[in-house]
């Protein structure tokens, strides 16, 4: 890989790990206050969604990891 496309990637992979946290963080927000607002399914629903999005940033991880 070249150098400049093997640097737009670490470039890449650290935003979109950045993104993905940012909307993990407004998941769980969200997930509470469906909950609090008696929606326990939607609210465990879109938990779910944060956990996965934290899922993908353990692989987003590994993958800048082996960048460097």
């Amino acid at each position: 890989m070249a150098a400049d496309e093997r640097n737009k990637l670490k470039v890449l992979l650290s935003h979109w790990i950045e993104h993905n946290r940012e909307h993990s963080e407004e998941f769980q927000d969200w997930a509470e206050r469906a909950k609090a607002l008696g929606e326990a399914d939607i609210g465990d629903d879109i938990g779910g969604a944060a956990r996965e999005l934290d899922k993908a940033n353990e692989c987003l991880s590994r993958a800048l990891k082996r960048l460097a």
